[in-house]
């Protein structure tokens, strides 16, 4: 049996895969011409942030999986899939860790100026502390919005490392472990230093942070993002900031050409390339995870983070 790897993975979970029979063909190029075009003959697929399109999926003449190496699966075609009767899962949660970190990290960052001081230390630019204007994270108030595996583990880091009270919005979620629901989002923006984002974008979480919403927002409050750069609209958080609504962002989702753009041209906004899941020992688990879930598949069984076919249906 042959499994598709459209974009790199880690080698222990190409290792797993061999160890059990199925051969890794690596996908020189993500684009979905040569996927399509490698994917005849293959059993399985293992994807990442390239998707996986119907066009592909109906060239798959022996598909039986497509793996998501991570949680999105947005840029899966899981109508076509379906139709043909190919499963399609995710692996959440391996990588979860490593985005708390991720947004604890950007948090700091922003609150402490850290990227543009050290710019100006490299440029020789005297007087930057005494210039700009830096906030303390300890003892306040941060919202999280979406309560899954990184926004708990964010809000943990939080309490446990800040004494931050932690408020969540996550209407989907009953159970908070403790942790404190605000009755609504606005109600939750306008209590809140600091703002984090860890929902799936949904058409009800597209702009999810707009105009509305940045009004709403306490004064001077930090917006970090490690989720889906839709969640945000861009050109409003650039009016925000310009305005001093907002005193930082840290994104590591954004649109192409938003560095280059009012975003980027605001000393108080952290780009970082989509680091969120990036560490070595995520990188491990998440391609475990998607090895596991192909060899569960191949062998007749439903992995728990299928996405598409009812119970019972074989992949």
């Amino acid at each position: 049996m042959k499994c598709l790897i459209v974009q790199p993975i880690h080698e222990a979970g190409l290792s797993l895969l061999r160890d059990n029979g199925v051969e890794p063909i690596p996908c020189p190029a993500p684009d979905m011409e040569t996927v399509a075009r490698l994917v005849a003959g293959c059993e399985a697929a293992i994807t990442r942030d390239a998707g996986f399109s119907g066009s592909a999926m109906r060239a798959g003449d022996r598909l039986r999986v497509v793996v998501v190496h991570g949680t999105g699966h947005d840029a899966v075609d899981k109508a076509a899939a379906t139709e043909r009767g190919v499963l399609v899962c995710n692996t959440p949660g391996a990588n979860a860790r490593s985005v708390s970190e991720l947004a604890l990290g950007l948090a700091l960052a922003a609150a402490r100026r850290i990227p543009a001081a050290d710019r100006a230390e490299r440029d020789g630019m005297a007087g930057f502390r005494e210039r700009e204007r830096f906030v303390e994270l300890s003892g306040k108030t941060a919202l999280i919005v979406g309560w899954g595996a990184t926004g708990r583990g964010l809000g943990a880091m939080l309490r446990a490392a800040l004494g931050m009270r932690v408020l969540v919005h996550s209407p989907r979620v009953a159970d908070l472990g403790g942790f404190e629901r605000c009755a609504s989002l606005q109600e939750g923006l306008a209590q809140a230093y600091l703002v984090s984002l860890h929902t799936p974008l949904r058409p009800q979480t597209h702009h999810l942070i707009d105009a509305q919403a940045l009004a709403a927002l306490k004064p001077g409050a930090i917006l970090v993002n490690t989720a889906r750069a839709g969640l945000v609209d861009e050109a409003a958080l650039a009016r925000a900031l310009d305005a001093g609504r907002v005193f930082a962002a840290g994104l590591d989702v954004y649109s192409h050409g938003a560095p280059a753009g009012p975003l980027g041209r605001c000393g108080r906004v952290i780009f970082t390339p989509h680091l969120g899941g990036t560490t070595g020992e995520a990188l491990e688990r998440v391609a475990l995870g998607a090895a596991r879930n192909v060899l569960e598949a191949l062998s007749g069984r439903r992995p728990a983070t299928a996405l598409n076919l009812e119970e019972g249906v074989s992949a």
